[in-house]
């Protein structure tokens, strides 16, 4: 898992509450069992015309989209079905982090799994972030995982919660087995002391 420290990014801006897991990736794309790819169809049913071709106003492929590491997204995303292919369709993108007022418990289970930040701000902070986009929608925001701050070009800044446990691993960029590993050495030490056998392949 790639490892999360600070952040300074570009925005993607999309004011759409209740965006569910099958329009981050709709289902057709769920056969694979691979990540890689899955950034191309990101948000398909929106991105592309039946025939392929991109809708030109749709906010992905539009030029300031390209290299945004961060999406700020309306109430409730994620919600639906559970589908880890979603947090990998938006890493595939690019995005590292994601800002909402909230999110679907099993996405942000998900997303913290698989090196997706999900950002969650109160409405005022919510709605200041999306005018600060429409009128400068090259604005950077700053994010700082050590300290959980989301900072605004303004210097403005705001906390954000995360359990101890993600943080942890993001901040070192493992799993949850990858976490585990990290004891290795006083694993196998209890397993000497206590006689236990070690089986390896």
């Amino acid at each position: 898992m790639a490892q999360f420290t600070t952040l300074t990014s570009r925005v993607v801006a999309l004011p759409v509450n209740n965006v569910d897991t099958d329009q981050i990736i709709p289902a057709r794309f769920l056969k694979v069992t691979d990540k890689l790819g899955l950034g191309a169809n990101l948000f398909a049913d929106w991105r592309y015309h039946a025939d392929g071709s991109p809708q030109a106003d749709f906010v992905l492929n539009q030029p300031t989209a390209q290299g945004a590491a961060i999406l700020l997204a309306g109430d409730n995303f994620g919600c639906g079905s559970s589908r880890e292919h979603a947090p990998w369709a938006l890493t595939g993108f690019g995005f590292r982090a994601v800002i909402s007022t909230s999110f679907a418990d099993i996405f942000r289970s998900n997303a913290l799994k698989n090196g997706l930040l999900p950002i969650v701000v109160d409405a005022d902070t919510h709605r200041l972030l999306f005018d600060l986009i429409e009128e400068v929608p090259n604005a950077e925001l700053s994010i700082d995982l050590a300290t959980q701050t989301l900072t605004l070009p303004t210097g403005q800044s705001t906390a954000f919660p995360i359990d101890d446990f993600s943080k942890t691993c993001l901040l070192n960029g493992v799993d949850e087995l990858g976490y585990l590993l990290t004891f290795a050495d006083q694993i196998a030490a209890y397993e000497q002391r206590h006689g236990i056998a070690i089986i390896s392949s």
